[in-house]
């Protein structure tokens, strides 16, 4: 389904109930957005756009976006962290992702009930253990693992290293890579956690003591544990 086609999504959530989305579609190669920036601009901007006005339209308002460590820019320090300023981008894809993370921060700001989730991915690689899902690109590969497997059964002549003059151990780039499984597990994990959250802040204020109020008052219930074989089960999380 293309994310731009507004008649096909608006079908999709009609047919079907959704409780959240997670939202992979959009263009994704560094090289080919600074080639094709209104490509990367049209479809990964206005594409989430037409997506999150057709969720708050049939109430859907759970997302986790699959955002990119492009909007970080040159590293201030390493390693990465969420504590990272952002918006250095130094690419168009890069930029578009980032534009993304504050339109949706702008979005849950203003309306409250939006809960969402952004996760930056570095790089991406692998294949399910079946087989059966994986990655082969037909055209030049824009991550390295595919490169390397096509180079190993010969499909390419050799494997390109893009510069050796890098402030590096060895001058070459340094990069991280994240098995495709353990990603997917993540998203499972984002989605959880949307769940389990109410989705906005308890306001409060400290005022003067109650009178007869004690400093502090909790149980040791290891007597009923061992009298009665009971203990709680249900955490802060439940009540």
């Amino acid at each position: 389904m293309d994310i731009l086609d507004q008649g096909a999504l608006q079908r999709l959530f009609k047919k079907y109930s959704f409780m959240a989305v997670i939202h992979f579609a959009g263009l994704k190669a560094v090289g080919e957005s600074v080639q094709k920036p209104l490509d990367y601009y049209r479809v990964n901007l206005t594409g989430t756009i037409q997506l999150l006005e057709i969720m708050k339209a049939h109430g859907v308002k759970n997302l986790v976006f699959s955002s990119s460590a492009t909007v970080y820019g040159n590293p201030q320090y390493l390693p990465l962290d969420e504590a990272h300023p952002t918006g250095g981008c130094t690419n168009p894809y890069g930029k578009s992702k980032f534009f993304i993370e504050e339109m949706i921060r702008d979005l849950c700001q203003a309306d409250k009930t939006w809960n969402a989730v952004l996760l930056r991915y570095f790089n991406p690689t692998g294949a399910h253990a079946s087989g059966c899902i994986g990655e082969d690109p037909q055209g030049i590969p824009n991550n390295l693992m595919p490169y390397v497997s096509q180079v190993a059964i010969g499909r390419r002549e050799a494997l390109n290293v893009f510069g050796n003059d890098y402030d590096t151990e060895d001058g070459t780039g340094v990069r991280d890579y994240i098995h495709v499984v353990d990603l997917a597990k993540g998203h499972i994990a984002a989605l959880r956690k949307l769940k389990e959250q109410c989705g906005c802040r308890i306001p409060y204020k400290v005022v003067a003591r109650r009178e007869g109020d004690v400093a502090a008052c909790y149980a040791n219930p290891s007597l009923a544990q061992e009298e009665l074989g009971w203990t709680a089960a249900l955490g802060l999380d439940r009540m």
